[in-house]
């Protein structure tokens, strides 16, 4: 299985494949910089090379870069649209540079402008940046849209929205999707019964494509099924429940893809708590501690 949590590269990019190797991750995600600043510092080519060494030699097999939480592809505010695309186009270079091959990104907001136009907007955004030189050099690096709970005016509610967005572009093969299992049931989709999953995974197959999903965020939900409300809860501790993440990383459609908890990291006021959530997806597929 390969499963894993997001990790801070607060001590370094390296740092963090040795936290996952301590909690016995075989999977990771993390930002490539602060992601609520649109400053980026840079990677050195020290910082590159120590990297992809310690990765070579880890038992790390998959990774992702999550984008910043500024960008918005949808905005109708030509100024953040700009320098939305262009975050983007970096972000494709600094994983390019670390040899990860996929980044996830949220897709925006329409700010009033409407779906349609939201649409139009995010689907000319990604055209812009596949063509550009830096994605050009390096054709590796997928763009994986995340799917929203609905709060606002977020692009990427529903699975017709982001199927909308795929199929608009010039050229969409290096365009992927990451579930949240948390907004997706907080969207309205039904994870937490066999009949629920099987019609979720069916109209996302009809909208989007399941050979089109290659990641899950795994996280429970605070909030109730179509709350439109984007709270993750400790695996089995929220309205999603232990049986419904049990039938997610179960599924035969779902089982081989990598899993990414973004669950809470404090548990009853203390830290550890990605361990104990790690533990807990483990058992539900019949693993043992890795430990």
């Amino acid at each position: 299985m390969l499963l894993g949590c997001h990790l801070s590269i607060g001590k370094g990019f390296s740092s963090a494949i040795d936290e996952a190797e301590s909690l016995g991750m075989n999977a990771m995600q993390i930002f490539s910089h602060n992601a609520s600043s649109w400053r980026m510092k840079e990677i050195t080519g020290e910082v590159v090379s120590s990297f992809r060494e310690r990765l070579a030699r880890s038992s790390v097999e998959y990774i992702v870069i999550h984008t910043m939480y500024l960008l918005n592809l949808a905005s109708p505010d030509d100024a953040l649209y700009e320098r939305s695309i262009n975050a983007l186009i970096e972000e494709i270079r600094r994983a390019g540079l670390l040899g990860i091959n996929h980044i996830v990104t949220h897709i925006g907001a329409h700010k009033g402008s409407g779906v349609e136009a939201g649409i139009a907007r995010v689907t000319c955004a990604l055209d812009r940046v596949l063509s550009s030189d830096v994605a050009r050099e390096y054709p590796n690096v997928q763009v994986l849209l995340e799917d929203t709970a609905g709060a606002g005016t977020t692009m990427g509610t529903t699975f017709s929205e982001i199927g909308a967005i795929i199929d608009g572009l010039t050229d969409s093969h290096r365009v992927s999707v990451c579930l949240d299992t948390c907004h997706a049931f907080a969207a309205g989709y039904e994870l937490r019964t066999p009949a629920g999953l099987k019609e979720t995974l069916d109209e996302f197959d009809r909208e989007i494509g399941l050979s089109r999903l290659k990641l899950i965020h795994l996280n429970d939900s605070k909030f109730p099924l179509g709350s439109r409300r984007d709270r993750h809860a400790h695996i089995g501790d929220g309205k999603i429940g232990i049986s419904g993440i049990s039938l997610v990383v179960n599924h035969p459609s779902l089982r081989d893809l990598p899993f990414i908890l973004e669950t809470p990291k404090e548990m009853d006021g203390k830290g550890g708590a990605d361990r104990v959530n790690l533990v807990q997806v483990r058992s539900l597929r019949g693993e043992k501690e890795e430990l």
